[in-house]
């Protein structure tokens, strides 16, 4: 049998501490250190406890070069050679290692940047209520942040190497203008309405829907969207969960840009709710309108929106052209900012209430819409509705043009 090491991989020494009372009797702090080694792999869902010996076997091994595996097991021990191939971390090429190995050569396939795969991964939620730690911690408001982290950094920033400033004219207002001072987050959205389907398609279309294309090349032909993408890829897909859509079923959705519409996509709810049972503020909630609580991480006024927009990327589609690129990632970032920012200046144009959040359990969102965390994970969820008449939950709205002059509850 050949072996050769998956193809990313991020070893992690991490100070694990501990209290030992025999320390802190024989007069010591009581604080137990000792380093131990993770091993990060994009395609496991966890990182891995491995051992010294491990690392020096990772680290002797290429993720491109096969090598014979008697070597190694002479030389490391069969055990921990087994081990690591049951792990995934290194890859074996006969037939009882398949599973292991098909897994990485599509992982290989994807062009992933190595660092960039490991930060995606490791940075995923699964069924965190970070709104309900939040609130717990008292950082819910600007008093409890102020209390708990200090000063923060100035508002404005002004660099006192410079020399001197010159004034720029100040142009007349207009309409755009109007748009964009009257965009805020909403967290403040009318239940007891319904998101008329034409204003939810109109936001769809301007910032998803294909506006033109341009044919490359044989089997390459290049997307126009209102906004910008690198490369001209525009790797990210929308998926709806429709809440309270008038004309619209409520259910789960992939928006077709090409053909300006929505397909319908299967809802398991014993498997949504698999994880409702440990959150008390779940409590009582069908498996949609907890797939929207858990999706924005328990906060419970971005769920509240009649229509959620999650922005997954394709990032196959990005890492065809920019393979193994240290850059790739960050791209596929800023196309989601370019597409949230059309979202919701839209839907400001329309009167309605939106946000996005990059605050979301990425993990719960993927099982529920059968997507790979590596392959089309998503980044991002925007909310569109209709607002509520007053403002239960604060919103920062300086200039009063979402809330004008209603009453306001304190930040």
């Amino acid at each position: 049998m050949l072996i050769r090491r998956c193809a990313a991989l991020w070893l992690e020494p991490r100070e694990e501490t501990r209290f030992d009372l025999d320390v802190l009797l024989a007069g010591g702090t009581g604080v137990v250190s000792s380093m131990q080694w993770f091993a990060h792999a994009p395609q496991r869902d966890e990182p891995m406890d491995v051992d010294a010996g491990d690392v020096v076997l990772l680290g002797e091994l290429s993720p491109l070069d096969w090598v014979a595996a008697t070597p190694l097991r002479a030389h490391h021990g069969t055990a921990r050679v087994r081990r690591l191939l049951q792990l995934g971390l290194l890859v074996g090429s006969t037939k009882a290692w398949t599973t292991q190995r098909e897994l990485d050569v599509r992982m290989r396939d994807m062009h992933w940047h190595g660092l960039s795969a490991v930060c995606h991964a490791r940075s995923r939620w699964d069924g965190i209520d970070a709104a309900g730690e939040v609130e717990e911690a008292g950082l819910h408001n600007a008093e409890g942040l102020r209390q708990a982290l200090g000063v923060p950094p100035p508002m404005l920033h002004a660099r006192l190497d410079g020399g001197a400033c010159t004034a720029l004219p100040r142009m007349p207002r207009n309409a755009f203008d109007q748009i964009l001072d009257a965009r805020a987050s909403c967290r403040n959205f009318d239940a007891g309405k319904m998101l008329p389907l034409a204003q939810l398609s109109q936001v769809l279309e301007r910032a998803f829907a294909e506006r033109g294309r341009i044919h490359g090349a044989d089997d390459f032909d290049v997307l126009k969207r209102t906004s910008p993408s690198g490369g001209a890829l525009h790797p990210t897909e929308c998926y709806l969960i429709a809440r309270d859509v008038d004309g619209l079923a409520a259910g789960l959705y992939h928006y077709r840009p090409g053909e300006h519409a929505l397909q319908a996509l299967p809802l398991d709810e014993e498997q949504v709710l698999a994880g409702a049972g440990k959150h008390a503020a779940a409590k009582g909630m069908g498996a949609l309108d907890y797939l929207a609580w858990i999706a924005v991480g328990g906060q419970p006024y971005f769920a509240d929106a009649h229509a959620l927009c999650v922005l997954a990327p394709r990032f196959e589609r990005n890492f065809w052209k920019y393979r193994n690129h240290s850059k790739a990632y960050r791209v596929c970032i800023l196309d989601i900012g370019h597409l949230s920012q059309t979202l919701l200046l839209s839907a400001t144009e329309q009167g309605l209430g939106s946000y996005v959040t990059a605050a979301i359990n990425e993990a719960d969102i993927e099982r529920a819409f059968g997507l790979t965390p590596w392959i089309d994970g998503p980044l991002a969820v925007c909310g569109i509705g209709v607002r509520a008449g007053d403002m239960q939950t604060y919103e920062l709205d300086p200039n009063h043009r979402a809330w004008p002059r209603k009453r306001q509850v304190a930040l």
